[in-house]
């Protein structure tokens, strides 16, 4: 009598690096989005640019690589809760990270959104942050469609290495 053949699937491995200081570190017990007004830990926490009422930070888990946010500093939830000359910074950033990563990653799209509420699927909900992620024509491999998995190319700070000196010009020229 022939034996029965058991198939199992195969075992997915995907590198994260970036994952284990997550896993193993501390995990904070403020808001992510509350900077210190000293930018000694900017490097450490993806910090960009600082502008006078909102900044710029990597995505720690992106969707993309390239995949920022702009924040505003004030602890808000809503985006009717901000003021005119933050909104206006806000608006001023995003349209100055979709040149950079246009510039940088020659990405044929960006998506650019907030999450306000976590209906919406706001993973930090308690402060308002705006995404910009770049996109390419068949970015949507097999591997996210069939699997939910996102491959990404470069390591976080690599990524951040290549960004900084746009940023560091754009600080020159305010």
């Amino acid at each position: 009598m022939p034996s029965k053949c058991v198939c199992l699937k195969p075992m997915k491995i995907l590198w994260a690096p970036w994952r284990i200081d997550y896993i193993l570190g501390p995990k904070p017990d403020t808001c992510v989005f509350c900077l210190p007004e000293v930018p000694t830990e900017d490097e450490a926490r993806l910090i960009l640019f600082r502008g006078k009422y909102a900044f710029v930070v990597m995505n720690k888990f992106p969707y993309s690589s390239g995949h920022l946010m702009v924040c505003p500093y004030r602890h808000v939830m809503a985006l009717g809760s901000l003021e005119r000359s933050e909104t206006h910074e806000i608006m001023d950033l995003i349209q100055t990270c979709s040149e950079i990563l246009t510039q940088h990653f020659n990405c044929e799209g960006i998506n650019v959104g907030l999450n306000q509420g976590q209906a919406a699927g706001a993973g930090i909900r308690e402060h308002l942050h705006f995404h910009l992620v770049p996109r390419w024509n068949g970015d949507s491999s097999f591997m996210a469609v069939f699997d939910e998995v996102r491959t990404m190319p470069e390591h976080l700070s690599h990524t951040y290495a290549r960004l900084r000196p746009s940023f560091v010009c754009l600080r020159q020229r305010a």
